[in-house]
């Protein structure tokens, strides 16, 4: 099948679902301006695949916001610098059980049945192809290089959106829900430790996260700090570039060899993660964080087929300082110098670091607020995540804070204590989707209820034209 007799399939398997179907939510105006009834922060798989399901449940006057260029949204092509996914190439996501929707479907209409067989873990660049793919054969409304800097309640359950960008002046949108599908790093910010930032100027390191000029870097020696994926995707990525040397330091012992997201994805614990305890979760998040990810034996065998490759255990930084000759490292071991540094250290969770919720993040509540864990697994990291009830709504702190927050939910990597493994995991997102959108669609029912039960009440509409005989006794 070609890619072209693909979107005529697609096309085909929506209609037999009757897909979008015929809008029931009723239309708000505000001093005579458009009222969107969701608006979406954010363009990349979460955003896509949450503008399809509200499709589906037939809400489609939506709009999708990105503030970047077209095709670059999500870091696919952009800070992720592994070759591959790290999820199963088998696993579904997106296409929310329409099967012509699926990356399958898509690679072999593309590629042929031959190469999906033969091929190992999805391409970043193959997915972010198929993502554009997504996007045009459902035709998603998505407005690209438009940003929004603040969410402002406004009263009557609205939010005013503040945007800017494409070199366009300030100007504002209305819409009734906003939808925080603003992937990884969309809850908090990317985490640099105050050791680096504190003795170092910007021009000698850079977070895996930011764009890193790695043609400058070659014939170099890097650092780079931290365990996880990311550090070894950016080791390989940099000896591939140029760079002579790329030093891995890793403060544990032993490299992390578990990946407790395989576990995840066969035990039903995703899809069935809001019938869990505050107790389960917690216990469950901080085992999570305990492990991590651990690099994928492909990457890690890239990497370390390099000569220029050192991994060095049991290695925090306990001194970082700038020379005359470079950058200076002291772990408890050894002492280095490199011409620049690669901070892998994650992220952090907190709706404080957030400007788009500088009007309403006061109200808040956090796990840290309701939920005290026993000292053997306490973690400041998982008390500073937002806590979320069911459909990935924001728990207000007050009375006040009820209507600030009423409408907003956050589908990024800040409800992974409350809803698991979800928003931004490939492994759950197919799960996700319909408790948010069924969230969102039940809300915006219950503010509509008074108007659709009256014409529901109203409805006179014949139907039944004939005109039986009536037998006569």
């Amino acid at each position: 099948m070609s890619l072209e007799a693909l979107n005529e399939q697609v096309k085909k398997d929506l209609s037999y679902i009757a897909h979008p179907g015929k809008e029931w939510v009723k239309p708000v105006t505000h001093e005579d301006s458009h009222v969107y009834d969701v608006a979406i922060i954010g363009g990349g798989q979460s955003g896509l695949s949450t503008a399809f399901g509200l499709f589906r449940e037939r809400i489609t006057n939506i709009t999708i916001l990105d503030e970047n260029p077209k095709g670059v949204e999500g870091p696919w092509i952009t800070y992720a610098r592994m070759i591959t996914l790290r999820t199963p190439k088998h696993l579904p996501s997106i296409d929310l059980g329409v099967p012509s929707l699926t990356f399958q479907s898509w690679f072999i209409a593309k590629f042929g049945q031959e190469a999906w067989d033969e091929l190992d873990k999805i391409s970043r660049n193959d997915w972010m192809e198929y993502l554009k793919w997504y996007r045009e054969v459902l035709n998603l409304p998505v407005q690209n290089e438009v940003k929004v800097d603040l969410i402002e309640p406004v009263g009557n359950k609205l939010h005013r959106l503040h945007l800017s960008g494409n070199g366009a002046p300030s100007k504002t949108i209305l819409a009734r829900k906003v939808v925080l599908a603003t992937g990884i790093q969309g809850g908090g910010e990317w985490h640099v430790p105050n050791f680096v930032k504190n003795a170092l100027p910007k021009s000698l390191y850079a977070h895996t996260s930011e764009t890193i000029d790695f043609d400058a870097l070659k014939g170099k020696k890097i650092g780079i700090l931290g365990g996880g994926a990311s550090s070894f995707d950016n080791a390989n990525f940099a000896l591939s570039a140029g760079v002579k040397e790329a030093h891995v330091f890793v403060r544990r012992k032993e490299m992390v060899r578990i990946n407790p997201m395989r576990i995840l994805e066969q035990t039903g614990i995703i899809e069935r993660y809001h019938s869990l305890s505050d107790d389960e979760k917690y216990a469950a998040m901080a085992h999570f964080f305990k492990f991590n990810q651990p690099p994928t034996n492909d990457t890690f065998n890239r990497a370390s087929a390099w000569e220029g490759f050192k991994v060095h255990l049991d290695s925090p930084w306990i001194e970082v300082k700038e020379t005359e000759e470079g950058v200076f490292i002291r772990t408890p071991h050894d002492t280095f110098t490199f011409d620049y540094l690669i901070i892998s250290t994650g992220l952090v969770s907190d709706p404080a670091l957030r400007p788009e919720l500088k009007a309403v993040e006061k109200y808040i509540t956090r796990w840290g607020d309701v939920y005290k864990a026993s000292p053997n697994i306490a973690s400041p990291m998982i008390d500073a995540h937002p806590y979320l009830d069911y459909g990935f709504k924001f728990i207000a702190n007050c009375e006040e804070g009820k209507d600030a927050l009423y409408g907003l939910f956050p589908f990024n990597y800040s409800a992974l204590i409350s809803c698991g493994v979800s928003a931004s995991a490939l492994s759950g997102i197919r799960f996700a989707i319909p408790k948010l959108v069924m969230a969102i669609a039940d809300e915006l029912f219950q503010d509509d209820k008074e108007l659709i039960l009256k014409d529901y009440f109203e409805y006179d509409i014949v139907e039944f034209t004939g005109n039986p005989k009536i037998p006569t006794v």
